[in-house]
């Protein structure tokens, strides 16, 4: 049978701005307006030949930082599959998620878009309007086979949004096995997707989600140690005092990303198997940082700074390679579809990597543009301050600088510290419970501790600047600080530029409604509710 040749063409979209003769300025809210029109346009990329069409094997974790692999570092920890495709691949050192909160984070990796584009999808236990159009309904029109296991998109509601089908996909969730700890789930994640591969045609291309619910808390307490792991030997990341109950925990959470590997590896082992492994752009990664105080639900790195590596042995040139060039989760969504042979909507803003995979050019001068970058936000994560309010706040991630502008700092960052304004009825409601955080209510006026309880929950100013070389687990805010005014201004300004550019309403004077939006996730307080919009 013939091979099709499918060819892109290249548009550019060029900005019509203002006529030469106009003595009109055109404002930032003016552009967005204007450019509302035109989000459903396609645009393309360089014409690409595709001989056969590639299956993608897309593996996403609930909650692990960048650090937490072994071959990112951490000693205490086997992920044998990453490593694997790290080594048979590439390695991104510089991976960010676009929002360091679950349904958010996943709504971006679909749709190719920042949060602030996406409605009410920028708040997590929310709706994903069906008007955005995903990767996963482009790859199924185009012929593909679409399914999903464990936590596709979630959590949040698919009706209000227009949805009946989760947009990962068709569901694969039937097969089950006895969890090796309590906290696990019991879904065998690549049983259901042998089940899915067992479905698709041999001529037609998958795309298949293989979402853990792991390593997401609850955690089994002791099962680190009961696996062999030794708490002197964790490395305790600089936001935590080094204390045992700081050290086990971080155990038992590894217990759980070491799970998700195991999956991993399973279904590549199917792939292998079934000699469809070389043809499968195999990604791994994981939504956004671990469930531990100052990490998820912050814009700090511990929070949004990701694992990924990628394997695609027929698309990536020179393998086993390290990128160390910032690049968002979302950029996958666009990745996915060019090297598919498809068109990229125009709605989805972000970039692809397939001139990463390209590797052209000199090791020191390479002929794709090294994004210079990372662009993280974040509104409402769980329902944790008085009628529905959230934290909105944008960040700028460069190699060198952490810039955050939170525009709201009169609130609590990481919810009210009184649990009668929180839904799930617990303190600080933006952190997970955890023997981690536990520790540092317990003991925030000791010595040795109320430093590390301010870092976790004290409120925060309206801008931050941290040095990533001199200080990475960004503990020194450098606002403010005179030597450090010009690069603040720079890093303002370039963020401003960017959520101009791509229409966020917090910067143009629009309505910004996230706070009013409906909360469905699960309320414990019964009194806890969202205020409607004035």
């Amino acid at each position: 049978m013939k091979q099709p040749i499918v060819c892109l063409l290249l548009v550019l979209a060029m900005g019509a701005g203002p006529h030469p003769d106009s003595n009109r300025t055109e404002t930032d809210k003016d552009r967005a307006i204007d450019d509302q029109r035109n989000d459903y346009s396609v645009v393309a990329f360089t014409s690409v030949p595709v001989a056969k069409r590639p299956n993608i094997l897309f593996c996403i974790s609930d909650d692990q930082s960048y650090a937490h692999t072994g071959a990112n570092g951490e000693p205490q920890i086997k992920t044998p599959a990453f490593d694997r495709i790290a080594r048979e691949g590439i390695r991104f050192t510089g991976a960010f998620c676009d929002a360091p909160t679950c349904g958010p984070s996943r709504s971006a990796i679909l749709t190719g878009q920042h949060i602030w584009r996406l409605e009410e999808a920028g708040n997590i236990h929310s709706t994903l309007p069906a008007k955005f159009m995903t990767y996963t309904e482009l790859l199924q029109d185009a012929g593909y086979a679409v399914g999903f296991t464990g936590k596709g998109w979630s959590p949040g509601r698919l009706e209000p949004g227009g949805r009946t089908v989760n947009p990962a996909g068709t569901e694969f969730n039937s097969r089950k096995l006895i969890p090796s700890f309590k906290g696990m789930t019991n879904k065998d994640y690549a049983a259901n997707f042998d089940e899915f591969f067992a479905q698709v045609s041999p001529d037609q291309p998958f795309c298949f989600w293989l979402g853990t619910h792991e390593p997401h808390r609850g955690y089994d307490k002791g099962a680190g140690q009961r696996t062999g792991k030794d708490p002197a030997k964790v490395i305790v990341p600089p936001i935590f005092p080094d204390h045992p109950v700081v050290r086990n925990d971080l155990l038992d959470y590894f217990v759980e990303i070491e799970h998700f590997d195991k999956m991993v590896a399973r279904a590549i082992q199917t792939l292998e198997k079934s000699g469809q492994l070389d043809n499968t752009i195999v990604v791994v990664t994981s939504d956004h940082g671990m469930p531990f105080p100052r990490a998820k639900a912050s814009l700090y790195d511990a929070g949004t700074h990701v694992p990924l590596a990628i394997r695609w042995p027929s698309g990536i040139t020179a393998p086993g390679r390290v990128h160390e060039g910032l690049v968002n989760l979302s950029d996958l969504a666009p990745t996915f579809l060019v090297a598919a042979g498809l068109p990229v909507p125009k709605m989805m803003t972000a970039g692809h990597l397939i001139d990463v995979f390209s590797n052209k050019g000199q090791p020191n001068q390479r002929l794709f543009k090294d994004n210079s970058a990372a662009f993280i936000a974040m509104e409402r994560h769980d329902g944790c301050r008085e009628g529905g309010k959230g934290y909105p706040c944008r960040a700028l991630r460069t190699r060198e600088y952490l810039y955050i502008r939170n525009f709201q700092p009169d609130r609590w960052p990481a919810g009210n510290p009184d649990r009668e304004f929180c839904a799930r009825y617990i303190p600080f409601g933006e952190v997970d419970s955890s023997p981690t955080k536990q520790l540092l209510l317990d003991n925030k006026d000791k010595i040795g501790f109320t430093r590390f309880y301010d870092l976790a929950f004290a409120k925060r100013p309206a801008e931050e600047l941290y040095s990533i070389k001199k200080d990475p687990g960004q503990l020194v805010d450098l606002a403010g600080n005179p030597k450090f005014d010009a690069i603040q201004k720079q890093l303002s300004a370039q963020l401003q530029q960017r959520l101009v550019e791509t229409k966020d309403p917090r910067v143009l004077d629009l309505d910004a409604p996230w706070d009013y939006y409906p909360y469905y996730g699960l309320r414990r307080n019964p009194n806890w509710k969202v205020d409607q919009k004035p």
